[in-house]
């Protein structure tokens, strides 16, 4: 079954270009696309739908806003945030909201579908430039985690990629393993560090 995507995105020629994006692939479907956060607000609750790429500039509501809104009311809608912003404060609000990706505009179509894929993998996608500030905002902390201690020279190899950003795929590749493989190693840590994201488990590996 494809899955649903949803859009939210002011730019009217961006936004019918991610349209024809999503449009021309075989594993997702097209279910909406919305100029404004309100638009979404209203209709995206209403529909069937598994994962909107989402703007952060927007009119009225902007993007995060937009996606905590949303959370509330679909909490297993996933938010893939789409953006031009590399703001760290528009990052971790976004994070914090809900979102489970972000992804630059200027990435391209590729990495955006392979994003989308990733974000159903059980990945959160971030481009290379996001995931160092992430990782830089983590390295601040310098406490330790006993539970750290828990983890296998392969998980620690798993969450080392996971902090450059690779998606389960990549991850896949760099240790020559398979994604499936890469998912229950992905498990778990989660259930050795007690987390529930992959930016959590990131979080805590940093302040080993």
């Amino acid at each position: 079954m494809k899955k649903r995507i949803g859009i939210v995105e002011d730019n009217r020629d961006l936004r019918e270009a991610m349209a024809m994006m999503i449009q021309f692939t075989d594993q997702f479907e097209l279910v909406g696309t919305f100029e404004n956060a309100e638009a979404a607000i209203e209709i995206v609750p209403t529909i069937a739908i598994d994962a909107l790429l989402m703007d952060v500039n927007l009119p009225g509501y902007n993007g995060y806003e937009c996606v905590s809104i949303l959370k509330s009311k679909k909490p297993t809608l996933l938010f893939l945030m789409c953006t031009s912003y590399e703001d760290d404060d528009v990052i971790f609000k976004s994070l914090k909201a809900g979102a489970s990706g972000y992804i630059l505009k200027t990435e391209g179509p590729t990495k955006i579908i392979d994003a989308l894929n990733d974000l159903f993998d059980g990945g959160s996608p971030m481009s290379s430039s996001i995931a160092r500030k992430v990782v830089a905002s983590f390295s601040k902390f310098e406490s330790i985690d006993k539970n750290v201690m828990l983890l296998t020279p392969r998980e620690n190899e798993i969450l080392e990629l996971l902090a450059t950003g690779k998606m389960n795929k990549e991850v896949a590749d760099n240790l020559q393993i398979s994604s499936g493989t890469v998912r229950k190693h992905i498990q778990h840590i989660y259930e050795k560090l007690h987390v529930n994201t992959r930016v959590e488990a990131v979080n805590m590996y940093l302040k080993r």
